[in-house]
């Protein structure tokens, strides 16, 4: 589902009627799968749509599947594995109901008995790959025996207003609560084909809630066009580690005083001893 609060700035938080996805009419995948890219696009949009707001505009996901590893060139540049797909939520054109409207985005998973959906926060000083971000989420499954991650789904904590996105493009992404969502999916036609009748009693579901933009809207507002890249894959996340360019900046940062400081005590050492050196005794 997709949400559209109004008023943002509101204390209290009103909410437009909601785009339910089961509702949509999709364009057909094969115009757009290309399988030697391993890429695909679903868009859509209400099949009803008494407002007009998809009058001009449309909501796509974009799939991309990685046969190894190796990191994204547009940003927010994820690093993947080649057991990992993206997928970018894509609002384009779309009229917003309202002046100061911002859209939520929910994102449901159903899991195993004995496994629990988690959200991580990880930060670091490291902004090479996607300039002002310090930040990477994650929504791991874990089994309660405290074993190694089954699955995940990872995003750096910003969207885009640009299809060709640039730094000034970021828009403001952060997570909400992670809850049990047992009342909403068992309606999906899509989980209870996969998983079966048993959605709800044998497994469990949880959705979290992605909202994009600030506190008045203003990032989807003006450029009409926003773009939220996440990974998902089976396993542990992949790990951002320091870049070589970040290592050498902390190395020139961090030994140039320790240089300085040893030169100098070199240099202070050396005019003692000279000075002792010319010294002549009366006798």
């Amino acid at each position: 589902q997709v949400f559209e609060q109004s008023e943002a700035a509101a204390p209290a938080e009103l909410f437009y009627p909601t785009y339910d996805l089961s509702d949509f009419s999709w364009d057909s995948v094969n115009r757009t799968l290309n399988r030697t890219a391993l890429t695909a696009e679903f868009r859509g949009a209400p099949s009803a749509d008494p407002g007009g707001s998809f009058a001009n505009g449309s909501l796509a996901f974009r799939v991309t599947a990685y046969e190894a590893g190796g990191r994204d060139q547009p940003l927010p540049s994820l690093l993947h594995t080649a057991n990992s797909s993206k997928v970018e939520f894509v609002l384009d054109g779309v009229a917003p109901r309202g002046n100061s409207s911002r859209f939520l985005l929910e994102v449901a998973t159903v899991e195993e008995p004995g496994v629990a959906q988690r959200l991580r926060s990880a930060r670091s000083i490291d902004d090479e790959y996607t300039p002002t971000i310090f930040e990477m989420l994650s929504l791991v499954a874990e089994a309660q025996n405290g074993s190694s991650p089954r699955s995940f789904r990872q995003w750096k904590a910003t969207a885009y207003g640009s299809a060709r996105p640039r730094r000034q493009d970021g828009i403001e992404c952060r997570p909400r609560g992670l809850q049990a969502a047992n009342w909403t999916l068992p309606a999906s036609g899509v989980v209870r084909a996969y998983f079966g009748e048993g959605v709800g009693s044998a497994f469990t579901a949880s959705a979290i809630n992605i909202s994009f933009g600030g506190e008045d809207g203003a990032g989807y507002r003006e450029r009409r066009y926003l773009s939220w890249s996440a990974l998902l894959g089976f396993g542990q996340p992949p790990r951002d580690t320091f870049s070589p360019l970040v290592i050498s900046i902390m190395a020139v940062a961090l030994g140039t005083p320790a240089l300085m400081l040893l030169v100098g005590t070199c240099l202070v050492l050396f005019a003692q001893r000279k000075r002792y050196s010319e010294y002549e005794p009366i006798n």
